[in-house]
């Protein structure tokens, strides 16, 4: 069984980018096992008109006409889902069969948190994708975190980031990522594909760390030596790269800079850099204003040696 969990009460939900290095690593692997002409096919998010959830629907309709749509957006084989729902400690979970069917188990407490349901079963059923490609990370937490990372680029994981909400008297989460991590995957996702989900917000809260997200997101794309990072940055790389070819066995890129010289000594000098797209590391040769195109999403990037 695979298992998503719940943030719970109060100040359990933790903020910020603590796992971003995982999802980072996340998204490069959806490239390799998918490929780019692969995720074009999911350029479109689960509408939201899909899995809305009223308190009026009945229940067990209602979630498998979520669950449905949630299969046909992630291009699982259309199969029947089938959702029940009972006292347990985590939020759901799944069993992760060879099919035809797919069973998901829904914690008791969606009978009164219907909103949320779609939320949930993205998260589950994702399992199951992932699961069919064979794609997993070895320790538990980092492929829980590959599992949400996979639903936001996918297409079907704003339904989590909707369902953080947050006050002074109580709070709730699903998924594993924070939510600004949320906001972040969500902003690689509409970089690519130009689609912003920000309208489908029904959370205030969700739609301030979509905002955190893509700003963080943005700073992938203006750091040395892609040609938009800014005039500190900039300088920064230029300072390093001339105490490298000058062989400074001090020199070092800046924490978090990202990027690497290699060579040198007599041989062409080369940076190493990661895809502002895929996260792939790209390597260019160090000579200037050049083009290069990385060799995993095919994203072409400007870039000042």
């Amino acid at each position: 069984m695979a298992n998503g969990r719940a943030g719970g009460a109060g100040g359990d939900v933790v903020h910020g980018f603590p796992h971003l290095g995982t999802v980072r690593a996340a998204i490069t692997a959806l490239y390799r096992r998918i490929t780019p002409d692969g995720l074009h096919a999911y350029a479109g998010s689960v509408a939201p008109a899909d899995v809305a959830f009223a308190d009026t629907d009945d229940l067990h309709l209602g979630a498998h006409r979520a669950a449905r749509a949630l299969v046909r957006q992630l291009r699982l084989p259309e199969a029947r889902v089938i959702v029940t729902f009972r006292p347990m400690e985590h939020a759901a979970s799944v069993e992760l069969a060879a099919g035809p069917e797919y069973f998901v188990e829904l914690n008791d407490r969606f009978r009164t948190h219907r909103r949320d349901i779609g939320a949930a079963l993205a998260h589950e059923i994702t399992h199951v994708l992932l699961h069919r490609l064979g794609l997993a990370f070895p320790d538990t937490r980092d492929n829980e975190i590959l599992t949400d990372t996979a639903t936001a680029y996918l297409g079907a994981g704003w339904l989590l980031l909707d369902a953080y909400r947050e006050d002074a008297v109580s709070s709730q989460k699903l998924g594993y990522l924070t939510p600004e991590e949320f906001g972040y995957v969500l902003a690689k996702r509409a970089r690519v594909f130009g689609e912003d989900p920000s309208p489908w917000f029904t959370s205030p809260q969700a739609y301030e760390a979509y905002g955190r997200g893509l700003q963080e997101a943005l700073l992938d794309e203006r750091r040395p030596p892609l040609v938009a990072a800014g005039r500190a940055g900039r300088h920064r790389y230029a300072k390093e790269r001339r105490r490298y070819a000058q062989g400074d066995p001090d020199a070092a890129a800046p924490a978090g800079a990202g990027y690497a010289f290699e060579g040198g000594g007599g041989g062409a000098l080369r940076v190493s850099f990661p895809c502002p797209t895929c996260r792939q590391r790209v390597r260019i040769p160090v000579r200037g204003r050049v083009r290069a195109r990385c060799g995993l999403c095919r994203t072409v990037l400007e870039c000042d040696t």
